[in-house]
């Protein structure tokens, strides 16, 4: 079984793209993120003439996360995290698929920090970690996966020391980071990359992708149940050179049938 996260940076705009990785990746199961849409415009037509079910949170301009599943019924369990009935961002989305849970997020950025946006990402961490431990204690195999919007060690971004001052690599985002792994969380690609410096994302300018001048903030995290059958897992680099595509390139994992 193939999963796979994937930020989209506008799911309309650059849906030839998405159409284009789904039609020669063939993943099962797949979380978006940043669709900026919102939900009468999500392309469900598209998606489905191509084998996939969906469902969706969307939001205008901003946000957005959906699951795709091509191996069968999504069951939706938990849209938007617990804890704060004021948040109206849509950035979480659970459903039982395949057998196991999926849990999708787009973690808020965070700048400028220090700021009310920074205080929100790190009350937006705690509550998806309370939501993660419930998952953990429940025993079910698990994938929580999408765009954290944190790069845990200096291995996951080029030249640490320019990224001091960005919220995606502060001192209070990489603790609460490590904090939510230490529920018992795998990190798929730091399981089988140790070592190696890995990247998920990649600035428009300055040829921030041909110099390979990336970031590792997208990240699939694997329940105990599920750890143990994780076989590979891998940046498919491929649609971030395409035209027209998205500063984001897909994670996969494949797991043991």
């Amino acid at each position: 079984m193939r999963i796979a996260t994937y930020n989209v940076n506008g799911i309309n705009g650059r849906l030839p793209v998405l159409l284009r990785w789904l039609g020669e990746a063939e993943p099962d199961i797949v979380c978006l993120q940043e669709l900026k849409a919102p939900d009468e415009a999500f392309p469900q037509q598209a998606l489905n003439a191509i084998g996939y079910e969906a469902i969706w949170h969307g939001q205008s301009r901003w946000n957005g996360v959906a699951l795709l599943s091509r191996i069968g019924a999504i069951h939706e369990t938990q849209r938007g995290l617990p804890g704060d009935p004021d948040d109206v961002q849509s950035r979480y989305i659970e459903a039982a698929i395949g057998g196991m849970i999926v849990a999708g997020l787009y973690l808020p950025n965070g700048n400028p920090r220090p700021g009310p946006k920074f205080d929100y990402k790190l009350r937006w961490f705690e509550r998806l970690a309370t939501r993660a431990q419930e998952l953990i204690d429940s025993g079910l195999p698990v994938v929580l996966l999408g765009d954290f919007n944190v790069m845990p060690t200096e291995q996951d971004v080029y030249k640490p020391e320019r990224w001091l001052d960005d919220a995606l690599f502060a001192p209070e985002v990489r603790a609460a980071w490590f904090a939510l792994v230490d529920q018992g969380w795998t990190d798929a690609i730091r399981a089988l990359h140790r070592g190696e410096s890995v990247y998920t994302f990649w600035k428009y300018w300055r040829g921030a992708f041909e110099r390979d001048a990336g970031l590792r903030i997208d990240h699939v995290l694997l329940s105990p149940a599920l750890a143990p059958l994780l076989e590979r897992a891998e940046v498919d680099r491929t649609p971030r050179g395409w035209d027209k595509t998205s500063d984001h390139a897909p994670v996969w994992i494949e797991l043991e049938d």
